[in-house]
């Protein structure tokens, strides 16, 4: 089981990553964060992605999917974002960010290695 700055370290090791994060979205707020851009505030994306957790949960459970979210994918026209809301039963409420090059990074391989971390990681 690995801790949420391993986890960080590990998703930074991801072919193009810009930035990633631990976030709690019922307030929003980072548990974790690192990242080596200067035109990435993951304060804010950390903010910000929660409204798009909140939103997504929130029309699932209107339709009356009885799915979970295995990932969000926002694509930019340089980059993208993933975020991926954890499962387990300590880490409910939370989710992995994380925004990538989009010329530099595999989106396969990092959705496969997101979902390796999010099993390793213990909260």
């Amino acid at each position: 089981m690995n801790s949420v700055d391993v986890a960080l370290k590990d998703m930074m090791s991801i072919e193009g990553a810009i930035g990633a994060a631990v976030v709690d979205y019922s307030s929003g707020m980072a548990l974790g964060m690192l990242g080596n851009s200067k035109t990435l505030d993951l304060q804010i994306a950390a903010a910000g992605n929660t409204e798009v957790v909140r939103a997504k949960l929130r029309t699932i459970d209107q339709l009356g999917i009885d799915e979970d979210i295995e990932d969000i994918l926002i694509t930019l026209s340089g980059q993208y974002h993933l975020i991926r809301p954890m499962s387990g039963p300590k880490s409910k409420g939370l989710f992995l960010y994380l925004a990538l090059h989009r010329d530099r990074a595999n989106l396969a391989l990092a959705r496969h290695r997101l979902k390796g971390i999010e099993q390793e990681l213990d909260i």
